[in-house]
């Protein structure tokens, strides 16, 4: 693990309504709802973060939302377009009874690099999937009432990015992440780095013509790839600023430190530590009950509190 990229950390992505936000990802998807705070860069808005019991690296999937009738994004070029899920083998079928229960879009199951998967929307139209991987996932899920250990998630398989000319982009997965190229579908790349054995898949889908894709409601925002802790951050700090590539100074997001910076292709991309965790300010049991904020904001909860729409 020393000095690697070690797959998927989280991904970010833009919603609109808070509630109902909240609602598809911890009642209909069934993960867990770990952690609510603000963004960092704009405190009148949520940051939600979704995950297993702990909020392991790799199952973490988080949410600006910017409230009902924000513009719609696009998905295109540039950008993440895909999310991909680990769900246990013949869980599909459940999925899409669930699906049909709640009126959530999806196409009917189908299959690409050997793995059985199932494509949906959640309200704000971001696209997802559900796959049944091809090798062994035994990362605990999280259960709730309705979501049980036989469908639920484990965490993510893949993340897929498009773009005009994967070169760059392919360029930086295998020469300063690590990964290898390993399978190819037409015109669909699978990159995969062994360092871990889940979270582990980024898929590029080459696509020329394709227009930029436009980050708004219902799109990525960026990427975020895990590394072991601060040490190993800055040692690919400095590979990446050695590649040519503009990239962040280190900054502190109270659960995870994070360096970004826009690879080739126009994703931004993020690497981020598993220190210090997401019980840095809450109990395990309690992840997800308080409104929690950063230092810098904690003078102004009052104000924030009464801005924030409540969710639960």
């Amino acid at each position: 693990m020393e000095n690697k990229i070690l797959g998927l950390h989280h991904i970010t992505a833009i919603a609109g309504d808070a509630k109902r936000n909240f609602d598809f990802y911890s009642k209909i998807l069934g993960l867990r709802f770990i952690k609510k705070t603000v963004n960092f860069d704009d405190p009148g808005t949520y940051h939600f973060y979704f995950g297993d019991e702990i909020g392991s690296a790799g199952t973490i999937l988080t949410f600006f939302p910017w409230g009902a009738g924000i513009p719609q994004g696009r998905r295109g070029s540039g950008m993440a377009t895909e999310i991909g899920y680990s769900v246990p083998k013949g869980s599909l079928e459940k999925w899409v009874e669930r699906f049909e229960r709640y009126n959530v879009i999806y196409n009917k199951p189908a299959e690409r690099f050997g793995e059985r998967y199932l494509t949906f929307l959640d309200p704000d139209g971001l696209k997802l999937e559900l796959i049944e991987s091809a090798t062994h996932d035994d990362r605990k899920p999280w259960e709730t009432d309705e979501v049980k250990a036989d469908i639920a998630t484990r965490g993510f398989h893949n993340v897929t990015l498009t773009l005009n000319n994967m070169t760059g982009t392919a360029a930086v997965l295998t020469e300063i992440f690590g990964y290898k190229l390993v399978s190819q579908d037409v015109n669909r790349y699978r990159f995969i780095t062994d360092a871990v054995e889940n979270a582990a898949i980024v898929d590029i889908v080459e696509l020329k013509e394709e227009k930029r894709g436009h980050v708004a409601n219902g799109t990525v925002h960026h990427v975020a790839f895990r590394v072991k802790d601060d040490e190993t951050l800055m040692k690919f700090r400095e590979k990446v600023f050695t590649a040519g590539l503009n990239i962040t100074p280190q900054i502190d997001r109270n659960y995870f430190h994070s360096l970004y910076f826009r690879e080739p292709g126009g994703v931004l991309f993020e690497i981020a530590t598993d220190n210090p965790g997401f019980t840095v300010d809450e109990k395990l049991e309690d992840l997800g009950k308080g409104l929690k904020l950063p230092e810098q904001y904690e003078s102004r909860r009052s104000e924030l509190e009464a801005h924030l729409a409540p969710i639960n």
